[in-house]
Formats: structure tokens, sequence, C-alpha cells
């Protein structure tokens, strides 16, 4: 799955538009590699996102096309959360 629609089906990003321009400011990488909006995302990838105020270290565990929103954080665990400082 590609990585911007994977970010808008897990909720991780609430707009797939918005999931694309944090990809491409180059502000998430897969498994420690800076990664474009079509990137591939399989299960066991490890995200992480500087969105917003925040730093995000997620693990995929699935990638459906499609899910319920209230399936959507069995997508995937988080491994960390940590604040921005300076923003």
């Amino acid at each position: 799955m590609r990585l911007d629609k994977f970010l808008k089906v897990s909720r991780v990003i609430k707009r797939r538009t918005l999931a694309k321009e944090v990809c491409e400011g180059g502000r998430v990488s897969i498994n420690g590699k800076v990664a474009k909006p079509g990137a591939v995302v399989a299960a066991g990838d490890v995200l992480e996102l500087d969105f917003g105020t925040k730093r995000i270290k997620i693990e995929v565990l699935s990638t459906p096309n499609t899910v319920r929103a209230d399936q959507a954080k069995d997508l995937y665990r988080a491994l960390e959360e940590t604040k921005i400082i300076g923003e």
C-alpha cells in the first residue's frame, strides 16, 4: 500500500492530501529512510513521522484498503511519541 494512503486509512493523518504533503516535506521515514508518498508500506515496517509538534514512531501491523474508523488503531502499534521542543 502507498504510504500516503496508509496514513489516511489508519487515521494517523486525517486527510490523504495532508499525508502527501507531510511525506513530500521529508517528515516521514520508513525503516529509517526518508520516504515519498508513493513508497510501499508493508506489515512489519516502522514509520517515523514529524507531524505538528509531535514525533511519532509506529509499527505497521496490516495494510487493508479500507477499514472502519473504530478499527483504524488496529492497523499499527505505537512505539514512541515525543513532543518536539521549540516548535
